[in-house]
């Protein structure tokens, strides 16, 4: 008995040891996380629960500005309030938009189209629920937040642009990245963010794009906003401003000359290359793309045949007609084919094989040497000279002049806008047919198969002018202009096609003397020179005149010739370039009214516009090469 108790406190002694001994290195191990939690990762654990207090938002760059020449904003940003949701804080987004539509209109096919969003993104990312609210609302919306889980004000930019019809195809406009294009960027990802998608704001999308900050929240436990923490956030960077070379006046001035028309003014400063004026007719309002254009709207604009979201000034491509003859009249020249003196008899009519060629008066212009027939633009004389120049050394002239050239001014349009300068090869490539002599006689006078911008007439019209290699330029740069190489011409030669330029629109039958008020620019002292051009669209049948359709006025709009003009000025000492195009306008000799408009506009104002570091001469080389 006395063993069994003795047995029984022995055991209970060593289970007491056995507890005790577990209980010790328990506390011991607990201590020594107290420890390792109190004292030696206390700061990785205090950065856990400042996350927990505090986040950081994306802060998008503001956009750079797109600027005139002179400073003039021609794309720039303004405030705007917006409301966001993020999945994570409203709980259920539907209920949270419900109870949103009290204080706010919000349609169910909005509310829909949320919804959609919300499911494409994750749970913290912010949803646009509504854009560029109006203040009133705006503060009524932050007076009823706290009944608003999950809703966010937020006041950020958007892109505006002042002068919207007179710039609009040359600023583009911006819009949400797409998502093939977000590409899980969060930046892009943002719902107030917008990236270039047409003109200058996408060319420059680099460098006006900038770069993203982090701005420090601290937040309360169902993740609202308390307060923000400028000193501990990473600032944006905001993009760079790009200056371009066209002059907002000028621009406007071409705008209200082509008035309603669907038409195409470019102006050109010879010295520097840069572009003055870019302007297309009918225009948009890129505006109405920025926070996105309903399809009603987007269909009217794009099925609109005047095509006011086509840039005609750099991409619309027409048969230059009657204005290659000053390239004609200096091929023969220069290829000495035919001498100043020499005369052409036109009759009206040429006969080759079976076809007669016409000339555009049907009665004829009698005899006819070069000045005269480029100022009177007699296509029997120009069909005599391509035949005898054949289409290749006339073609070497064309694309010396820059026809059929892709210029990269600073703004993405198609290869396509390159044009077409047609040749035997592309002829048997393309139709399969062998070239004839009637090709060469129809490219002679602008017409058949050749095609050119009037960016392209522009440049032409530039290398003629000074004989140099003029190479236009939308970017503005700093420095000294550039020195443009001679085009290798004779001095002689350019002299007398400019003469025959100059008696198109200052001698008594000159295509656009009438037409010009027989006043050229009506600048005291100063001429302007130029070419008329009538790109033919349609042919009026002998049934037709017999019915009555005796001109272009009796046809429809859009069987119409096109009209062009080429000019530069002053005649003395070349500055200025300016080429129109209307479409369907009819005739050449309409172009040259807006084109005499701008051009007076350009060249009253040349203080204005010339920098001190830009006065490189304009004069044309004075010797050959």
């Amino acid at each position: 008995m006395r063993r069994d108790k003795q047995e029984a406190q022995a055991q209970f002694t060593r289970r007491s040891l056995l507890l005790s001994g577990l209980g010790a290195g328990a506390f011991a191990a607990l201590s020594a996380r107290m420890y390792g939690l109190q004292v030696l990762e206390q700061d990785a654990y205090r950065l856990l629960s400042e996350q927990n207090q505090f986040n950081f938002r994306l802060q998008p760059p503001a956009r750079g500005r797109l600027l005139d020449r002179f400073g003039e904003a021609i794309a720039e940003n303004r405030e705007s309030y917006r409301l966001m949701i993020v999945r994570d804080q409203a709980g259920d987004p539907r209920a949270a938009l419900e109870r949103l539509s009290r204080y706010m209109p919000i349609s169910e096919t909005r509310i829909e189209r949320i919804m959609r969003a919300v499911s494409r993104t994750s749970r913290f990312t912010p949803v646009t629920v509504a854009e560029d609210l109006d203040w009133e609302t705006f503060a009524r919306i932050n007076l009823h937040l706290p009944d608003l889980p999950g809703i966010t004000p937020d006041v950020g930019e958007v892109r505006t642009y002042p002068r919207p019809y007179d710039f609009a195809h040359v600023t583009g406009y911006v819009q949400a990245a797409p998502p093939e294009a977000a590409n899980d960027d969060p930046l892009l990802l943002h719902p107030g963010f917008r990236i270039g998608r047409t003109g200058a704001e996408l060319q420059h999308e680099d460098r006006l794009r900038g770069s993203a900050g982090q701005l420090k929240v601290e937040v309360n436990a169902t993740g609202r906003g308390m307060r923000e923490i400028p000193e501990q956030s990473i600032p944006s960077v905001p993009g760079q401003d790009v200056t371009l070379t066209l002059d907002a006046r000028a621009q406007r001035t071409a705008m209200e000359a082509l008035g309603d028309q669907s038409a195409a003014a470019v102006g050109l400063d010879v010295i520097t290359g840069e572009v003055l004026v870019l302007a297309s007719t009918p225009s948009f309002d890129p505006n109405a793309f920025v926070l996105g254009i309903g399809t009603e709207a987007f269909a009217s604009l794009n099925n609109n045949p005047y095509r006011p979201l086509f840039n005609k000034a750099t991409t619309g491509l027409y048969a230059p007609a009657s204005t290659v003859k000053v390239m004609s009249s200096l091929a023969a020249l220069e290829h000495g084919v035919t001498d100043p003196e020499e005369t052409i008899y036109c009759g009206g009519s040429t006969r080759l094989g079976n076809r007669d060629f016409h000339c555009w008066r049907r009665q004829g212009h009698g005899r006819m040497n070069m000045h005269e027939a480029v100022k009177q633009s007699c296509d029997i004389y120009f069909y005599e000279m391509a035949n005898r120049l054949g289409i290749e050394r006339y073609r070497e002239m064309m694309l010396s002049c820059g026809l059929g050239q892709y210029f990269d001014i600073g703004l993405p349009f198609p290869r396509r806008a390159e044009g077409l300068v047609p040749s035997p090869a592309w002829k048997r490539a393309r139709r399969n047919e062998p070239w004839t002599t009637g090709d060469t006689y129809n490219v002679g006078i602008g017409q058949g198969a050749l095609l050119a911008s009037p960016l392209q007439l522009a440049v032409m019209t530039a290398r003629i002018a000074t004989g140099r290699q003029v190479t236009p330029t939308l970017t503005r740069a700093t420095g000294a202009a550039p020195d443009f190489a001679s085009m290798g011409w004779n001095a002689e030669h350019l002299e007398l096609v400019n003469q025959a330029m100059s008696g198109v629109v200052n001698e008594p039958g000159g295509s656009a003397y009438w037409p010009l008020g027989t006043r050229g620019l009506d600048l005291d002292g100063l001429e302007m020179a130029g070419k008329t051009g009538t790109s033919q669209v349609y042919s009026i049948s002998t049934e037709e005149r017999a019915a009555g359709v005796r001109d272009q006025d009796d046809l429809p709009w859009r069987l119409r010739n096109h009209g062009l003009f080429v000019s530069y000025a002053p005649v003395s000492a070349p500055r200025y370039v300016v080429t129109v195009v209307i479409e369907h306008g009819g005739g050449g000799t309409r172009a040259a009214i807006p084109a005499q408009a701008i051009l007076r506009d350009l060249v009253r104002r040349d203080p204005s516009n010339t920098r001190p570091d830009m006065l490189a001469s304009a004069a044309r080389p004075t010797t050959e090469g």
